[in-house]
């Protein structure tokens, strides 16, 4: 028998895919499941950026292999997005376009880092940012925070972490898991600490910029004492309903850029030519539709809120940009029903799933085990009646 290599061994299943297999699967026995594991936005993708992917197809331009680092208009156009939106200055060179975020990500970390680097990874994080940095025999560092502390971490807690072996923070804002939004002072005061540390560079996924509620982004690359050690990832999945055409992006120094583009063209080449012809559409077009879901996520998290905040024992802070709530549920292990014990956030999901039939992950993946993730990237009733169900099957715990 094929044995499987150290990499993948090194490895752990994606949480959240795992919990949504297993939705579906008990949705396939007739169970009517609301699913709020998959971050994924319940919105169509806007029609105009779809018919600028028609008339790409029609146009017959768009047959053949795309450029590895992405079409020299759309990168453009990034650099034109990254300027009206964050006053970035950015050229063609210093963009690579990936089949998502993900790889984008991944293209980074392959491309540079070596066994015995370390990763410093604020938690909760994304649960891929872990995997990926074990996938290159380097050692994530991780910086515990909880809902307490709005699940940010201090300055003081990242210069603590830093170590002479250090070569990545990595961190998202607004974050996936738990929804927080990182201000300018927060992020000024992590500048102060990265430039005593020129060695240390800074992976800013910024997948969720366009879901925030309590103002403009900010980027760390704003700063311009550590502009030219920042590697910004960003996409189109979340703010523009972009899930399917897999399009991710960095913005970083040329020679990191044109490291990844290296690799990315051992490893799949340029990214789906169609996508990238919708992707300029998006980025240049009408920003309306992404406008009016951020406002209607804004109003579905208040109204789950305004149901978790009636369930006991939950401890829960107000989100302040993505689509997720992260809720501590802690007080809820060692219950039990019909005799058995639920010890932890993954027996807590798992009783959701199959008494309450809602779909959440487990905090366990995302690197803090006394909470759970639900996605509200669904509509107002389903969210209704899923976190009624939720309520009622916590009820029933003894």
């Amino acid at each position: 028998m094929l044995q499987t290599s150290d990499t993948l061994n090194r490895m752990s299943e994606s949480a959240t895919i795992k919990m949504a297999q297993l939705s579906r699967e008990l949705a396939a026995k007739g169970v009517h499941v609301i699913s709020l594991s998959l971050g994924e936005p319940d919105f169509q993708t806007p029609k105009h950026i779809k018919e600028a992917m028609k008339t790409a197809i029609d146009s017959g331009k768009y047959d053949s292999y795309s450029p590895i680092s992405g079409y020299a208009d759309l990168k453009q156009a990034i650099c034109d997005k990254l300027k009206r939106d964050n006053n970035l200055d950015y050229k063609p060179e210093n963009i690579v376009v990936s089949t998502g975020a993900k790889q984008s990500l991944a293209n980074v970390f392959v491309a540079f880092l070596n066994e015995g680097d370390e990763v410093i990874i604020p938690a909760p994080f994304w649960v891929s940012y872990p995997e990926q940095v074990k996938m290159c025999n380097a050692t994530p560092i991780y910086i515990s925070t909880n809902v307490d502390a709005e699940f940010k971490i201090t300055a003081e807690q990242l210069e603590n972490a830093i170590t002479p072996k250090t070569k990545f923070l990595v961190y998202s804002s607004p974050s996936n898991p738990t929804g927080s939004v990182y201000t300018r002072e927060e992020i000024e005061s992590f500048v102060k600490v990265l430039e005593r540390h020129p060695q240390v560079y800074i992976v800013s996924d910024e997948i969720y910029e366009h879901i925030n509620y309590v103002g403009k982004h900010v980027s760390i690359a704003e700063f311009p004492s550590i502009k030219d050690r920042v590697i910004l990832v960003n996409g189109q999945a979340k703010g523009y309903a972009m899930t399917g055409a897999r399009i991710g992006y960095i913005a970083a120094p040329a020679y990191i850029a044109k490291a990844c583009d290296k690799l990315q063209g051992q490893i799949t080449s340029g990214t789906n030519s169609i996508a990238q012809r919708g992707t300029i559409e998006a980025l240049l077009g009408d920003q309306e539709p992404t406008y009016a879901m951020r406002e209607a996520f804004k109003k579905r998290r208040d109204l789950v809120l305004s149901i978790l905040n009636t369930i006991p024992n939950i401890k829960c802070n107000i989100p302040t940009g993505a689509f997720y709530v992260f809720p501590d549920v802690s007080a809820y292990f060692g219950k039990t029903f019909e005799g058995e014990v639920l010890k932890d956030a993954d027996d807590l999901c798992l009783y959701l799933l199959n008494v309450g039939h809602v779909a959440a992950v487990s905090g366990s993946g995302f690197g803090a085990p006394e909470c759970i993730r639900f996605s509200y990237a669904a509509s107002e009733e389903n969210l209704k009646e899923a976190f009624t169900r939720v309520k009622n099957a916590l009820e029933k715990l003894s």
